[in-house]
């Protein structure tokens, strides 16, 4: 009768017969530096969240964390990357509604799939975004601006570029506030919000975090946040919905992914660092320092749906607006 295994290893003879097979012992995670692809500019919004999301890995896992910024394409160089990465947990992706939601609709051949090559870890931040005009625009209110707008057909706003949040979040209020207006796509956010305070375009809907300092400067006037509550870091700007559109909410949000078929265990030993970094009241105060809103802790297995339901959100926004990619 043939010796099992445990009875050859047991064995005297067994030693010798394993001398030549090379020990397969797993390696506790992290035993390596973790790379986190971030798929924007440095110093932007995402970026900052990024490095602080970096820092919280680096210390709760006594790890090496890098983050490399990867910018380009509506943001699927980065992603791409990362869903072609090896699936060990060494290579995550900030990961916004514009990678895992918008994008699967805007591009007709996206080189990963949203739902299917990620293995999400958990949500983060939602970015609010603002309502803007040029001060010299006779407008102080939003239904004054409205006004405005329906007595100047084909009046011009900016964009962060086509098929960005800031773009839809135009399209949505053409829609919900029955105005005619023209898109005028920028390369970020930044640029076309310098054409808002040069007077060069009237206006745009941007995120809060870049525009704050101008509003409170005076440089822009702000008619709205696009939030559904009003937002932490300039709880004296109304919501849209609370100045003229009642229901108008438009909230991006940031999470993190790694490779479909990352094992679960380090999905979760990573899950588990974003929940102690959402817990600690420090890190909602630097949240909304950069004007971004934390949000309810979520798991791998909700953030999953989540994206899934985004998908088909967005769908409709950007089927509505005719945003192509640039």
């Amino acid at each position: 009768m043939p010796l099992t295994r445990r009875e050859v290893i047991a064995g005297g003879g067994g030693l010798v017969w394993l001398a030549g097979v090379p020990a397969r012992a797993e390696t506790a995670y992290p035993s390596r530096t973790i790379k986190m692809i971030v798929p924007y500019p440095a110093g932007g919004t995402t970026d900052l969240l990024g490095r602080l999301i970096a820092d919280q890995f680096k210390n709760g896992l006594s790890a090496t964390v890098i983050v490399e910024n990867k910018p380009g394409a509506g943001t699927t160089l980065g992603a791409d990357q990362v869903a072609k990465s090896e699936p060990d947990g060494y290579t995550l992706l900030m990961a916004t509604s514009t990678t895992l939601a918008i994008n699967k609709t805007l591009y007709k051949k996206l080189p990963y799939d949203p739902v299917k090559d990620f293995a999400p870890i958990g949500l983060v931040a939602g970015v609010p975004f603002a309502l803007i005009i040029n001060p010299t625009i006779p407008a102080k209110t939003l239904p004054q601006f409205i006004a405005y707008a329906k007595s100047k057909p084909g009046l011009a706003y900016g964009s962060a570029g086509n098929g960005s949040p800031q773009h839809l979040g135009a399209e949505m209020l053409k829609t919900a506030a029955g105005i005619d207006i023209r898109h005028v796509p920028y390369r970020g956010s930044v640029p076309a919000m310098l054409d808002v305070i040069a007077g060069h375009i009237p206006f745009m809907v941007v995120d809060l975090q870049p525009a704050l300092q101008q509003i409170r400067e005076g440089k822009v006037r702000v008619l709205g946040v696009t939030t559904p509550k009003r937002v932490a870091a300039a709880p004296e700007i109304p919501t849209l919905a609370e100045a003229g559109l009642p229901g108008f909410e438009l909230v991006a949000w940031q999470g993190v992914v790694a490779p479909a078929g990352t094992p679960r265990p380090i999905i979760d030993q990573l899950a588990a660092q974003l929940s102690k970094l959402l817990a600690d009241p420090a890190t909602r105060e630097k949240l909304n320092a950069i004007s971004l809103e934390p949000l309810p802790p979520s798991t791998p297995d909700s953030f999953a749906a989540y994206i899934k339901a985004e998908v088909d959100r967005w769908a409709l926004i950007v089927r509505n607006s005719g945003a192509e990619p640039e």
